[in-house]
């Protein structure tokens, strides 16, 4: 009786505990003591899977050049300088006074500095073909009087490229007007003339990356190419169109020596003064006017090197005094066309405005990094 008593006491007990545990404690229990067995591979799946080849991907377009991302919107910025009706520099005027058209579209300014003493990086491109054997010497002469009156140490660098029929460095980059003259004193004529391919050349293979400043300048240089020439070319093979395009691309201004006497005649009023007048320009002649014009530059057509000591302060002095504008065209498109740039100074009717009278846009957002969308080469 005694042995009934305890076991249904121990029943008791044993149903008490099972009514007191939560409800669903035992179905946990369950899928614990279930769960042990594949748990092993719960920690496998858990295990970082073996490395796999990454598919090469294509880089994101706007990521393509992260160093230039300034040519995605199409900034177009120009160098220019500003003369007055007797071709005075005139360096005091302010952003206000300017307008700006992009082809026909007139364009709010964006940024606007003067640009005062810049570093110069001049290309000196000197004929050597056998029209201008005649004025070889002129040449010589001209070409070290320039590098004399504008070179200076830490502040302008030059090179010296001859071409006949084909293009040539005779000396590279430095600011030694005396290692310039020693190479330019050692040409001589021959061949024929490759005007073009010369300017294409300098522009592409040594204007497009000058020397930088010394120091912690900015990186801003003003390029520039003398080009001494009859401007008769017949060997080519770059056209005049490629020549120009690929000094805008660069913001090359070319001023241009011509080196022909066509032109000239003597004073038959004053026999004791040269009148040196110009009675119709050379085809030749014509060219280096259109090259100076289309990238900002000014073409010269003197007899004697004496009369170009004036011209050479003048180009000196104007290119250490520019103004700096910078806008993006209202209604830029990636075309890869080319587009006109006007400035005008409404205010002073006189005035007459220097610069490149176009650039090249863009092709597209994820081009080259080598095309320049506005021309911009600081």
């Amino acid at each position: 009786m005694r042995r009934i008593f305890i076991s249904v006491l121990l029943t008791a007990a044993l149903l008490f505990a099972a009514a007191s545990l939560p409800a669903g404690a035992g179905d946990r229990a369950q899928q614990s003591s279930s769960a042990a067995a594949p748990g092993k591979r719960q920690d496998a799946a858990q295990q970082p899977a073996p490395p796999q080849p990454t598919p090469p991907q294509e880089p994101a377009p706007q990521r393509q050049d992260q160093g230039k991302i300034t040519q995605v919107v199409n900034l177009v910025d120009v160098l220019f300088t500003v003369l007055n009706r007797r071709n005075k520099l005139v360096p005091d005027l302010e952003k206000e006074d300017f307008k700006v058209w992009d082809d026909k579209s007139p364009e709010p300014i964006r940024y606007f500095s003067r640009q005062t003493d810049l570093p110069l990086r001049i290309g000196l491109l000197m004929d050597t073909s056998n029209s201008i054997r005649d004025r070889l010497k002129f040449e010589q002469d001209a070409a070290t009087s320039f590098l004399f009156s504008v070179l200076r140490r830490n502040k302008a660098q030059a090179f010296v490229m001859t071409f006949d029929d084909d293009p040539a460095i005779l000396q590279g980059f430095t600011d030694d007007a005396g290692r310039l003259r020693d190479e330019i004193v050692k040409t001589r004529a021959g061949g024929g003339t490759a005007v073009y391919d010369a300017i294409y050349d300098a522009c592409q293979k040594e204007l497009s990356h000058p020397p930088r400043p010394p120091g912690d300048q900015p990186d801003v240089v003003r390029r520039v190419m003398i080009l001494i020439s009859d401007g008769d070319d017949n060997l080519s093979n770059h056209t005049r169109s490629e020549a120009i395009d690929m000094a805008q691309r660069y913001s090359v201004v070319i001023y241009t020596i011509s080196t022909s006497t066509q032109w000239i005649q003597l004073s038959q009023t004053n026999p004791d003064k040269i009148a040196n007048r110009k009675t119709h320009l050379t085809e030749g002649d014509k060219i280096l006017q259109d090259l100076a014009d289309e990238t900002g530059g000014r073409a010269f057509f003197p007899y004697h090197v004496d009369d170009l000591d004036q011209s050479f302060q003048d180009i000196g002095d104007e290119l250490r005094n520019q103004y700096s504008i910078a806008y993006v065209p209202t209604h830029s498109q990636f075309d890869g066309k080319y587009h006109r740039i006007r400035i005008e100074v409404p205010e002073h009717k006189g005035y007459q405005v220097r610069a490149r009278r176009g650039y090249f846009a863009k092709a597209n957002t994820s081009g080259p990094a080598g095309a320049n969308p506005s021309g911009s080469a600081n």
